[in-house]
């Protein structure tokens, strides 16, 4: 089936930027929806990027809209998340996630059938 591996992650002072990496181990479907969730200690896995492969919509929630950026690279079978302007708020483990089919909202968690290890992502102030 279907495997994610992320890379990128790391330490970075508030202000810094990253560039997050999901490497798929096959072709992904246009059909497909794909994106990247964090999750901080203690709290509820979060949506902070979404697109549909096939047409290329992007989704963001309102804390990361501006400052983080999806894109895609289907012919090396990879995700991106640039991360910009980066706060401490933005510390997690951050997921790369691939849904076999779209739905309304993209950023939900319960729409994803596969997921990466993770990728961790510290910010300091």
């Amino acid at each position: 089936h279907l495997q994610l591996v992320e890379s990128g992650g790391g330490s970075v002072q508030a202000g810094g930027s990253l560039r997050l990496s999901c490497a798929a181990s096959e072709y992904i479907s246009g059909n497909y929806q794909m994106g990247w969730f964090r999750q901080a200690p203690g709290k509820e896995r979060e949506g902070v990027a979404a697109i549909y492969v096939g047409g290329g919509y992007t989704f963001y929630p309102d804390s990361v809209r501006g400052r983080f950026t999806i894109s895609q690279d289907r012919s090396k079978r990879t995700l991106y998340l640039q991360m910009n302007r980066l706060r401490p708020t933005d510390t997690g483990m951050y997921y790369c996630a691939a849904g076999e089919t779209i739905y309304t909202n993209p950023l939900d968690v319960s729409t994803y059938h596969y997921w990466g290890q993770g990728t961790q992502v510290t910010v300091s102030s």
